[in-house]
């Protein structure tokens, strides 16, 4: 069969090259390791064979989105959907908005899985490895997008996933051979809860897949329903065609010279289709075209209902013709032998043999046998490719609004669940939220379970024996020891050191940047002796031989500058924004009394502020207006070492 041409597919390259919605799945038999020339042709034929053999049972009644489920053998060293030239199974399914149409392909890949376990499987779509995503609650922490290149496989019918402790950065070749060893499968397998999550999805398929379709009776132009009697597969490019048709189809729509070419009228059928399809014909909106047979009464509410949805479908049903016959879709008979002839000499598939030699023949009668097995399901596919040949074959069959009148057709299935939906979406977000809360919970007590070994308590406790004045006294020792003139510098050990400089350095470095003299500026030394930050600076050498004018003087103007700035503080409202000293009451000893009369009088001195409660208090409240986000207040007690148990209002 011809080989896919798709772009690369792993899950930790640009999705943007990946073809949306669609879903691809490759197929590496444990022979292909080894096996290589006619031998390996001829066990990937043969297992193509059997793998049609298996599924068509579960996906004869369904009819896809888009395109029907399928394989192609791939023998091209360079085919785009591996990194190691290993004969293999491919293909690729476009599910588009049916998104059922993904997770049964996944259901029987599974299912593929579990009935050859000396196979390998790989499945991923636009997202990347969609089956991950499904199980990420479950999944170990070490795998991700990055990660999870060439690991991720269906075999035996389990999820495999190569462990990174055997495998760092494995190739494709790697994995394959790794899962091949009967203990690197045992522990490739993923654990029991992914399998669980995994099962759960694909569980009930494929009477899952067969209970969404949706049988609806419509009234159609006889040649529409001539032609989806002989092909119903055909009803999903009718529905495509109308539904994402444009300025340019809708021309087509508009002369309707395929399907009305003869003036038919308008007969009754069943038409099967997907709900996702019928969904699509419904919710839209649609004018008939001027040259369409007269529609019901709208009185008539059911054979008016019947007629526009079999109008749409009609219309649909020429724009994809009319767009398909542009674009050089009538294919000529034989086509798809001579393509698929074509790709095997290019693929080396003769081996460069001669033409009419015995081993020729005989590779080419293999090749003619498997393809003539193989056309009952790549007809299919085939047509879905190039419709305008069969549907010019199928109308060039006599028919007449005759063959479809006294016949009894049932009636459409009950079609509530549109519009019924909503039960089902909360039922699905219920699940999502029960297994993301049982997630959380697992979490929390996985870091309650760590904080109790490492001699923590419980986010109570904390409340109960946290100490704001550790603030103050963490952001003191912060000042003093960790700060300096070029910001603060937190260690990485948070093991707080204090800060050696070397001041000579120092300030020849802002002498030279000022250009002033040394000696010119003095920095006040610290009289009490405390230990102070590194801006606290003692010049004990320079302050020989001062003059004791230049110290007046010097005390002068700082107390005429500190009375200007006072003043200008009192007239603003910024002595409002902190918290002062509580003075002591008169009623304690006349001293007070007398003291707290004489500060009242001064309008030129302030009430004493206490520096560590307006520290706490702002820190608080910065730390509150959080709300549990990352801010600068817990990133600076952060920095301190300190960790404030979690905001309460109700505390």
């Amino acid at each position: 069969m011809e080989p896919e041409s798709f772009s690369s597919p792993f899950f930790s390259q640009t999705s943007s090259r990946l073809p949306d919605d669609t879903v691809f799945f490759s197929i590496f038999p444990d022979s292909s390791l080894s096996a290589l020339g006619p031998e390996s042709s001829a066990s990937l034929q043969s297992l193509h064979l059997q793998i049609i053999d298996f599924v068509t049972p579960f996906t004869s009644p369904y009819i896809w989105q888009h395109e029907p489920f399928s394989l192609s053998i791939s023998l091209s060293p360079s085919c785009p959907c591996a990194d190691t030239p290993l004969p293999h199974l491919h293909g690729k399914l476009k599910y588009g908005d049916n998104l059922e149409d993904e997770w049964f392909a996944a259901f029987l890949l599974f299912r593929i899985s579990a009935a050859f376990p000396s196979a390998s499987l790989r499945v991923w779509d636009t997202d990347g490895e969609f089956l991950l995503i499904e199980a990420a609650f479950h999944l170990p922490r070490w795998l991700n997008p990055e990660t999870s290149r060439n690991r991720v496989f269906l075999r035996g019918g389990d999820l495999h996933v190569v462990p990174r402790s055997r495998l760092p950065d494995p190739s494709l070749l790697d994995s394959l051979r790794f899962l091949l060893d009967r203990r690197g499968g045992e522990e490739s397998r993923a654990s029991d809860p992914v399998q669980t999550a995994l099962k759960n999805r694909v569980s009930g398929y494929p009477e899952k897949a067969w209970r969404s379709m949706h049988r609806v009776r419509v009234r159609v132009p006889a040649s529409v329903a001539h032609v989806l009697r002989h092909e119903p597969f055909l009803i999903s490019l009718a529905v495509e065609g109308f539904y994402d048709r444009d300025v340019d189809s809708m021309k087509h729509a508009a002369k309707m010279d395929k399907f009305l070419s003869r003036g038919e009228e308008l007969v009754l059928v069943l038409v099967k289709m997907s709900r996702a399809m019928y969904a699509q014909l419904v919710q839209q909106k649609f004018q008939a075209p001027s040259c369409y047979p007269m529609m019901p009464s709208v009185s008539d509410r059911v054979a008016y209902t019947e007629a526009e949805i079999g109008m749409k479908i009609a219309c649909g049903m020429e724009m994809m013709y009319q767009a398909r016959r542009k674009e050089g879709g009538k294919v000529g008979k034989g086509s798809g032998w001579s393509k698929y002839k074509e790709n095997l000499e290019k693929n080396g598939y003769f081996e460069g043999l001669l033409c009419g030699s015995k081993e020729y023949k005989r590779l080419m009668e293999s090749a003619e046998e498997y393809y003539q097995k193989s056309s009952s399901v790549s007809r299919t596919r085939e047509i879905m490719s190039a419709p305008v040949r069969r549907i010019d074959e199928i109308l060039a069959v006599p028919y007449s609004e005759d063959d479809f009148k006294g016949q009894e057709v049932a009636v459409s299935d009950d079609d509530s669940w549109l519009y019924d939906g909503e039960d089902e979406l909360n039922s699905v977000l219920q699940e999502r939220q029960k297994e993301m809360e049982f997630y959380n919970e697992k979490k929390e007590r996985k870091h309650k379970g760590k904080e109790k070994e490492g001699g923590g308590g419980s986010s109570d406790a904390n409340v109960n024996n946290f100490d704001l004045g550790d603030i103050s006294k963490s952001m003191e020792q912060f000042i003093h020891k960790v700060s300096s003139y070029k910001g603060a510098e937190v260690p990485q050990n948070r093991d707080f050191k204090e800060v050696n400089l070397d001041v000579d350095r120092f300030m020849k470095d802002i002498e030279s940047m000022l250009g002033s003299q040394g000696g010119q500026e003095e920095a006040e030394d610290d009289s009490d002796g405390s230990e102070g930050s590194s801006m606290d600076m003692d010049f004990e050498d320079d302050s020989e031989g001062e003059d004791p004018n230049d110290d007046d003087e010097k005390e002068a103007f700082m107390e005429s500058y500190s009375g200007a700035m006072n003043e200008e503080l009192k007239n603003s409202t910024l002595e409002k924004s902190f918290e002062h000293v509580n003075q002591p009451s008169s009623k304690q000893n006349g001293e007070s009394s007398k003291a707290s009369k004489e500060k009242e009088d001064d309008d030129d001195e302030f009430t004493p502020i206490d520096a560590d409660f307006n520290l706490v208090k702002n820190l608080l409240e910065s730390y509150s207006s959080q709300q549990g986000l990352p801010g600068p207040a817990s990133n600076l007690l952060g920095l301190m070492g300190l960790q404030l148990p979690k905001d309460s209002k109700d505390d």
